[in-house]
């Protein structure tokens, strides 16, 4: 199951592009999204260490380092989750049970597809597209965070 930090980081994101020349603390980002600043934190590293976010220790606000249109929902997904965060198989199972001595073979396939259809629609999708909704979606811009 895909962790609720793809949204936030999603979300982080949304808020740098709408608001390029306000400096966002991480307190200011947290109160949008909901969560606790050291979330914020933490997905903020992530983003950075993948490129995607310019920041600076002790200095409020981020920076996209590209435009928005060259920014996938992929590159989001991978910056803050492992593969593994998609699907995973339950440890141990019986090996003395025909089901449990073959289940996971079968399923390997059909987790690896569903990844792999899931990573083509996200590459397809980039920011641009996501910020882009959103403003249609927002009555008043100014009233960010």
């Amino acid at each position: 199951m895909i962790s609720s930090r793809y949204a936030v980081a999603v979300h982080i994101l949304s808020l740098i592009a709408f608001t390029p020349e306000q400096p966002q603390s991480s307190e200011d980002l947290a109160a949008s999204i909901g969560v606790h600043p050291v979330l914020v934190r933490s997905t903020l590293g992530l983003l950075r260490k993948a490129g995607l976010v310019h920041t600076r220790q002790g200095v409020a606000g981020s920076q996209l380092t590209r435009p928005l249109s060259e920014i996938t929902m992929l590159e989001v997904f991978r910056a803050v989750l492992d593969e593994k965060d998609l699907f995973s198989m339950h440890d141990q199972p019986n090996p003395n049970c025909p089901i449990g001595r073959n289940i996971q073979g079968s399923l390997e396939w059909v987790f690896l597809e569903a990844t792999r259809g899931m990573e083509e629609r996200l590459a397809r999708v980039t920011l641009a597209d996501v910020v882009d909704d959103l403003s249609h979606r927002i009555d008043t811009p100014s009233s960010l965070v």
